[in-house]
């Protein structure tokens, strides 16, 4: 009798999506281990164009950056499922594709990356917040939301552009002086070993010496639509992968990003679009607090639903900031 085929897991190649392919591939094999999985790296459009701006949502641009070339394998039958940070994955997805499951989200926040004080670049005191950089300061972003986020706070700070993995984008912070610190996802940190500790000092592998990191507070800082939760992606009807991937789905988390991507559907905007949003659930309960800068405008909702209508709360609170 022949073998039964491996499964195949695509994904980017990035440090990042290796690390969340493998977790995800790692919960497969033991909830079936008389199965086999196997990695398949893909590189995408978006790998492809590491100095395209992402500032803003580019028309040139095509949708799906770092998504399309991983669903083009799954429709084809090269791959069986997809693994993708979720905030990347478009609200529209191709016809025949569905979003299978995701597992258990990590923390939403993010996080403020910057050099210790004493060195020969300008410096900062461990745990420091955006009170205690100092007027015009810089802050390396290429995403709107953070951005507008940290100019509503900060009117008079320097935001500029930065692209890159999360080490490269450490590493300038590091060597340019002109840079006074940069904002990163916890998620990302966390998923690829890095540590906050109690002294504000940020440790892994590869961090520049004198790296500190501070946590921004929700308040401060929404996130996007679907930060720190992975989306496996399969196709529709396909009943085999269909089980396979449930058993890896948190349904907390699976409610909470349908209502966060409804709200963005509901915005009319992609991955890059310049707005914010968290869900979170209890007692039966979800509720979904939102934000806004589109047209330079900051516009806030907030509303609260039972879970099972977690896709019409996202509609409502995006009805009401359009």
């Amino acid at each position: 009798m022949a073998a039964e085929r491996p499964i195949i897991i695509c994904t980017r190649g990035s440090a990042l999506a290796l690390a969340q392919a493998n977790m995800i591939a790692a919960q497969c094999r033991a909830a079936f281990p008389g199965m086999t999985f196997e990695l398949k790296i893909i590189k995408t459009t978006g790998d492809k164009l590491q100095k395209a701006s992402m500032a803003k949502t580019d028309p040139s641009l095509p949708k799906g950056l770092f998504t399309k070339e991983l669903e083009i394998a799954l429709a084809n039958g090269e791959a069986d499922l997809a693994v993708h940070s979720l905030k990347d994955l478009p609200t529209e997805l191709p016809a025949g594709l569905i979003l299978g499951a995701t597992p258990k989200r990590e923390d939403v926040r993010d996080v403020l990356i910057y050099r210790a004080a004493g060195g020969k670049a300008r410096g900062f005191k461990p745990h420091a917040k955006l009170a205690d950089f100092p007027n015009g300061a810089t802050i390396a972003s290429s995403s709107t939301r953070r951005k507008m986020s940290l100019l509503a706070v900060r009117p008079d700070l320097n935001i500029v552009e930065i692209r890159g993995n999360v080490s490269t984008r450490m590493q300038k912070v590091a060597d340019k002086p002109e840079l006074d610190a940069t904002i990163l996802a916890l998620a990302g940190l966390t998923r690829l070993n890095f540590k906050i500790n109690a002294d504000g000092t940020l440790s892994g592998e590869a961090v520049p010496a004198g790296m500190l990191a501070t946590v921004l507070d929700l308040e401060v800082m929404l996130p996007c639509v679907g930060q720190g939760a992975i989306g496996i992606e399969i196709r529709d009807k396909d009943e085999r992968i269909a089980k396979i991937v449930a058993k890896l789905n948190h349904a907390d988390t699976f409610h909470a990003v349908t209502a966060e991507r409804a709200f963005l559907r509901g915005m009319g905007g992609g991955c890059q679009s310049p707005v914010g949003a968290h869900a979170v659930i209890a007692g039966g309960q979800i509720s979904l607090k939102a934000i806004s800068f589109r047209d330079e405008t900051v516009k806030r909702g907030e509303a609260k639903r039972p879970v099972t209508e977690a896709a019409l709360l996202g509609e409502q609170i995006a009805a009401e900031l359009k």
